[in-house]
C-alpha cells in the first residue's frame, strides 16, 4: 500500500463544542493558512459562510506560473459527533483525507486530533523523495496551526467573560496584512464582519467607500457596534517621491475624516472607534524610553501620525476612540518582514548603518489581540502603543532573524548605501531612526503577549517551532 498516514494530537482549554465552532466558523479557513507558503483562498465559500457538508474549496498554493491550484470538498461533517471530513479533488496529493476530530476531555476540555491519510504522486519514486519532506512539512504546519486556534480561542474566551460576543464589526482595510487576518479571527469569534472597499459592493458583508471623496454608505453601518480603521497607503515600496509621500498622507488623513463624519452622521453610533496609527508618531527618539504619554517628533511620518490622529480625535462624543501605535509587524504574508527575507534567505541579509538604532517590532498575532482587546476594554482610550516588550537594537534583530533562517548575516548595509538606494529622508526614518517605544498602557490593561520576545515571534511566524 502506498498510503501513508499523519497524525497530530492537541489538547485544549476549552469545551469540544467550542473548538468544533471555531473550526467550521467563517474565517477559520483564512486563519489555518501559514502565512510562508503564499497560500490563498481562491474559490470557496463566502467570508460570512459557515463550513458545510459539500461545500468545496480552492486553494492556491505559491504565485505565478509555478503555482498549484489544491480543490477539496467537505464529505461528512457531523455537528453531534464534533468532527468533520475533507477530502482531495485534485492537487499536489494523489490521495488526501483528512479528519478533524474533537473529543471532550472534562469540563471546558478537549482534544483535537487531526488524521490525514494521503498518497504521493508518482508511486515509490514520490515515497522515496518526498516523503520524509512531506512529513516534516505537515508537522510543521499543524504544530503552526495549533498555536493559532489556541491563541484565537484563548483571546474569544477573554471576550466572552467581558461580554463581548456576537456583534457587527465593521473595518476598513481588510484585504490589507492586518485585516485579513483581523477579519478572519473576529469571525471564528463568531462575530459578523462588514469590510468598507472602495469598489462597488459585491456582496451582503460589503460597504462601499470613497476616502478620497469622504463619502460612505452610511445605511449599512447603522447598528454596527465597532469600527476599525486599519486602510492607508503602504509606506514600503516604492521612493517616497512628492506624490508617494501625498498618496501616504491623503489615504490617512481623508479616509480616517470620512470615518469619523460617517460616525457623526449615524442615528445610533458604534460603541468604539479602534484607528490604526503608528510608532513613526515619536520620530528619532534615540535612546529615550517612549510611552503614550511622550510628544510626538519630526519628521514626515511624525507630522503625517500627528494629522492622522488629530481627526480621530474629532470623533463625537459618546464613542470611545482608540489610537493604535503600530510598531513593525513581523509576518512573512506583508509588511517589512516580507521585504526583508529574500536578502536574508539568500544570506546577503545585514544590520542597517551602525545596527544600535532600536528597532520597534510586533508579532501580528499580537497586533490582532491587541485591536480585539481595544474594541471591548474601556480602559484603552486615546494612544496606545502596540509593540512588544523584548526591545531590540537593528543588529540583535539582524541576528536573531539569521539564526532562526540558518543564514549568515555578516553584510551590513552602510547608512550612505540606504540613503542612495532610498533617498535621505526614507532611509532615515524607515531604517536609521532608533525608536525605544513601550507598551506602558496595554501592560497596564493587564494584556499579555503571545509573543514578548523576538526569536519566539520569529520562530513562530515563519514555521521553524514545533
Amino acid at each position: 500500500m502506498s498510503v501513508q498516514a499523519f497524525e497530530r494530537t492537541v489538547a485544549c482549554p476549552e469545551s469540544a463544542g467550542e473548538v468544533f465552532q471555531w473550526h467550521v466558523r467563517p474565517g477559520a479557513l483564512r486563519r489555518l493558512l501559514p502565512p510562508w507558503d503564499n497560500a490563498t483562498v481562491k474559490v470557496g465559500s463566502g467570508p460570512e459562510e459557515r463550513l458545510t457538508q459539500g461545500a468545496q474549496t480552492t486553494i492556491r498554493l505559491g504565485v505565478g506560473p509555478i503555482g498549484i491550484d489544491w480543490k477539496a470538498e467537505i464529505v461528512e461533517l457531523n455537528e453531534e459527533g464534533t468532527y468533520f471530513i475533507d477530502h482531495s479533488l485534485s492537487g499536489p496529493f494523489k490521495t488526501w483525507v483528512h479528519r478533524h476530530q474533537v473529543t471532550a476531555d472534562g469540563e471546558g476540555a478537549s482534544t483535537l486530533t487531526d488524521h490525514i491519510d494521503y498518497e504521493l504522486p508518482m508511486g515509490l519514486l514520490g515515497r522515496m523523495f518526498g516523503g520524509g519532506f512531506t512529513t516534516s512539512k505537515l508537522e510543521r504546519m499543524f504544530a503552526w496551526r495549533h498555536r493559532v486556534m489556541l491563541h484565537d480561542l484563548d483571546r474569544h474566551r477573554e471576550a466572552r467573560a467581558a461580554g463581548f460576543t456576537g456583534k457587527r464589526i465593521a473595518i476598513t482595510g481588510a484585504s490589507g496584512l492586518v485585516g485579513r487576518s483581523l477579519s478572519a479571527f473576529l469571525r471564528t469569534g463568531g462575530h459578523r464582519v462588514l469590510e468598507l472597499v472602495r469598489r462597488e459592493a459585491r456582496a451582503p458583508h460589503e460597504v462601499q467607500w470613497d476616502p478620497r471623496g469622504g463619502t460612505v454608505d452610511h445605511a449599512k453601518l447603522e447598528g454596527v457596534d465597532v469600527v476599525v480603521h486599519l486602510a492607508g497607503e503602504s509606506i514600503f515600496g516604492l521612493r517616497w517621491t512628492a506624490e508617494k509621500k501625498r498618496r501616504v498622507a491623503e489615504s490617512r488623513v481623508l479616509g480616517t475624516r470620512a470615518i469619523v463624519d460617517a460616525i457623526g452622521a449615524l442615528s445610533k453610533p458604534p460603541e468604539a472607534f479602534v484607528c490604526a496609527s503608528a510608532i513613526g508618531f515619536y520620530g528619532d527618539g534615540g535612546e529615550e524610553v517612549l510611552t503614550e504619554d511622550s510628544d510626538s517628533g519630526e519628521g514626515f511620518l511624525s507630522e503625517t501620525c500627528s494629522a492622522w490622529e488629530a481627526e480621530v480625535d474629532r470623533i463625537r462624543s459618546g464613542v470611545r476612540a482608540t489610537k493604535m501605535r503600530l510598531g513593525v509587524v513581523l509576518d512573512p504574508g506583508g509588511g517589512a518582514l516580507n521585504t526583508m527575507l529574500p536578502a536574508f534567505k539568500a544570506g546577503v541579509g545585514g544590520r542597517m548603518g551602525n545596527g544600535q538604532q532600536w528597532f520597534p517590532w510586533v508579532g501580528l498575532d499580537d497586533v490582532i489581540a491587541a485591536h480585539h482587546r481595544a474594541m471591548f476594554d474601556t480602559s484603552l482610550v486615546g494612544p496606545v502603543n502596540v509593540v512588544a516588550p523584548g526591545e531590540v537594537r537593528n543588529a540583535e534583530f539582524t541576528k536573531t532573524l539569521g539564526k532562526v533562517l540558518s543564514r549568515p548575516t555578516i553584510l551590513p548595509v552602510p547608512g550612505f548605501a540606504l540613503k542612495a538606494a532610498a533617498g535621505a529622508e526614507q532611509a532615515k526614518e524607515l531604517f536609521l531612526f532608533s525608536v525605544r517605544v513601550a507598551p506602558k498602557r496595554l501592560q497596564q490593561a493587564g494584556f499579555e503577549f503571545q509573543y514578548p520576545l523576538l526569536h519566539g515571534a520569529l520562530m513562530h511566524c515563519l514555521g521553524k517551532q514545533r
